[in-house]
């Protein structure tokens, strides 16, 4: 079941997204909740599906190797700010960058399940909060919660993004670990499980089951 613990809600410290572990912190990202603030409109969900990606390492990660670019120098940023990319020329894909200076980590922000400001994530994707579609999948997530290109290089400490714990806790059972979705190109790597999501929630996107 879903614990909650009935703590005041707290803006995650700096030093959590310098973890080196990008596997646990994309686990352990589930059930914050991730803020952002526009023209002084507040929108929050919580986050229920993530994918870990593990630099230079990983040929799956866009850093992979070392690759530099324009695009991906963002990703070799000390921990804690937001790493955004334009995917297939469409949707706006929002990554939390973690670990050292130098270390590309980072964890990909999948879904999330409509928090605060619900009438505000209507209006900007057309549909009802209550389907899952709105904040499912790393584009919709996105757009429900405002994020576009201007939010690449964002520091999650700030006023603009920003993410909390409420105490929200899932059991182990709850959480699935699968393959990374869209990485073909990975080859093994895209069979590695790090993908994470809660169990039977509506705003994963798919594929969905275990």
């Amino acid at each position: 079941m879903t614990k909650l613990s009935f703590t005041t809600p707290i803006k995650l410290p700096f030093s959590y997204f310098l973890n080196q572990d990008v596997i646990f912190l994309a686990k352990d990202l589930l059930g914050k909740v991730l803020f952002t603030q526009i023209d002084g409109k507040i929108t929050a969900g919580i986050i229920v599906e993530t994918e870990a990606y593990f630099g230079v390492h990983d040929k799956a990660s866009h850093a992979y190797g070392g690759r530099r670019t324009d695009r991906t120098e963002t990703l070799y940023s000390q921990g804690g700010i937001s790493y955004v990319y334009l995917c297939y020329g469409i949707h706006h894909l929002f990554n939390i960058v973690s670990s050292v200076e130098g270390e590309p980590h980072a964890v990909l922000i999948r879904g999330i399940e409509p928090l605060i400001g619900k009438d505000i994530m209507e209006e900007r994707r057309k549909m009802s909060a209550s389907k899952g579609a709105i904040s499912a999948g790393p584009g919709s997530a996105a757009k429900a919660l405002g994020i576009d290109r201007s939010f690449n290089k964002k520091d999650l400490g700030g006023d603009e993004i920003w993410v909390e714990d409420h105490g929200i806790r899932y059991d182990e059972e709850q959480i699935a670990a699968s393959p990374r979705v869209g990485v073909a190109y990975a080859q093994d790597h895209a069979l590695l499980p790090w993908r994470f999501f809660i169990k039977e929630n509506k705003y994963v996107s798919k594929p969905n089951k275990i």
